[in-house]
């Protein structure tokens, strides 16, 4: 992002301000979510807002404006207020990534309508670009990430507990590691997500 900032001030503003969006829609879907499975967490600590503020996550952030990838802060539950834990956490992960991938598809729909001038077509389709990619990046099973938590859930119950244990003590080391670049610039996230991005971009645009 920092080579966008010095190509182009004002399409990293765009871009810049496309991510915010998203990542606020993609942080409190999972609030909503939480809320209506009869967990008042996220209201009581006030993130069930769509103020960016108050789901901004400072690692997140600094990671997003240095690699392009980034998370927002984590959404609060407490599973004592859910009546299928593992199920319900899983739910409430899910909801994050579905909502961008529901964003995309609706601006795609606009974009194939050709509703709007050049600008707002270029806007369109970097936001599409935005939320396919946090939505895909967010479903890598490793804990920050929401993706970590379906995978708990998809797991036998022993190996889920072990997978929980090994993930809370070396998750977000190990996805720093991942989104850093290494050999030839690229970092372990983007070859991996590369493909799938474009592939599901193709689809959208």
């Amino acid at each position: 992002m920092l080579d966008l900032l010095a190509q182009s001030p004002i399409a990293f503003v765009i871009f810049l301000t496309g991510l915010l969006l998203s990542i606020t829609i993609h942080e409190f879907s999972h609030c909503f979510v939480t809320d209506r499975l009869g967990d008042p967490t996220p209201r009581m600590k006030g993130r069930l807002t769509l103020n960016p503020l108050a789901h901004l996550d400072p690692l997140g952030a600094l990671a997003l404006i240095l690699t392009g990838f980034g998370w927002g802060k984590a959404a609060p539950y407490d599973p004592y207020n859910l009546k299928e834990p593992i199920r319900d956490t899983a739910l409430i992960a899910a909801a994050g990534p579905a909502s961008n991938l529901l964003i995309a598809t609706v601006l795609s729909l606009l974009l194939k309508f050709g509703i709007g001038g050049d600008f707002v077509a270029l806007f369109t389709i970097q936001l599409i670009y935005i939320n396919v990619t946090l939505a895909l990046f967010n479903l890598i099973p490793i804990y920050p990430l929401d993706g970590g938590k379906i995978m708990r859930a998809l797991l036998p119950y022993q190996a889920s507990l072990e997978y929980e244990d090994i993930m809370e003590r070396y998750g977000t080391a190990i996805l720093i590691m991942m989104i850093f670049p290494w050999v030839g610039g690229e970092s372990a996230v983007q070859g991996l997500l590369t493909p799938a991005i474009n592939l599901v971009l193709k689809i959208f645009i």
